[in-house]
């Protein structure tokens, strides 16, 4: 089988790939490998963050691959669907913070991507981004209905997808989809800003136990009722508390010195 997601480690970054050129579009194939992907990082305890990116200069993710859905029946799109959702909620819950690096054009089921990561970054006039499966004649079915209306509400995200329009990487900021823009003349510049941000979520610049639980403190606990939520929050706190970096950072505050953290 090609290898149509990669997954590399360094610097405590795992780095999760879509590649299917010429516009990484998705397929069961692809999905199934960037879940294994998504539990190779959850496993590996040299990973802090996760990064998620498309190969070369044009595209993140144009989405699910046309070609598929045309030819599959019915019963395979279902399922289709639904392991799609299910990989996309692995990456959403799992408790190391992932970053979206939208390198090229994120639009359909490539916007769906990016939004189950927790950090959107677009490269500086590197593309469009939108949901545009209104003119296909469906609805966005990898999640994009309720994460959309989650980021920028609930008029607003019925007037994006009814509308199907793409816009470029600065409005999306505005309207609060995308959380920064970076330089990056190339793919390859641009990932290096990326990267560099990234490693400040990295030991020993932070406590990534804390980052991780900060996730899920917020991905699980936006989803239940206030009480269940702050429940969530002690019980987390309960085991920072615990760890090892916690005593590093209450300790380097009292001694006025930069906290070296070990990410335990």
């Amino acid at each position: 089988m090609a290898e149509l997601a990669s997954y590399a480690v360094k610097d405590g970054i795992a780095t999760i790939t879509l590649d299917d050129p010429p516009v990484n579009g998705y397929t069961h194939e692809m999905n199934a490998q960037v879940d294994a992907c998504i539990l190779k990082a959850r496993f590996d305890t040299s990973v802090h963050v996760i990064v998620l990116r498309g190969a070369g200069e044009k595209f993140f993710c144009a989405g699910a691959n046309i070609n598929m859905l045309q030819t599959a029946d019915p019963v395979f799109k279902y399922y289709f669907c639904l392991h799609a959702n299910e990989t996309l909620s692995r990456l959403e819950q799992t408790p190391k913070l992932t970053i979206a690096a939208l390198n090229g054009h994120c639009v359909g089921g490539g916007l769906e991507y990016a939004m189950a990561c927790d950090i959107r970054i677009g490269r500086k006039g590197g593309g469009k981004t939108g949901l545009p499966e209104v003119h296909l004649g469906v609805l966005p079915g990898t999640g994009g209905t309720q994460r959309l209306l989650r980021l920028v509400g609930k008029s607003k995200a019925i007037e994006l997808m009814i509308e199907g329009r793409n816009f470029g990487f600065e409005e999306a900021m505005e309207m609060g989809i995308i959380n920064k823009i970076f330089e990056g003349d190339t793919a390859d510049a641009f990932m290096e800003n990326v990267y560099e941000y990234a490693r400040g979520f990295v030991p020993p610049a932070k406590a990534s136990m804390a980052v991780g639980h900060i996730k899920r403190a917020v991905q699980t606990g936006g989803e239940v009722p206030l009480e269940y939520g702050l429940a969530l929050e002690r019980e987390l706190q309960a085991k920072l508390f615990s760890s090892g970096d916690a005593k590093v950072g209450l300790n380097a505050y009292v001694e006025k010195v930069k906290p070296d953290f070990k990410g335990t």
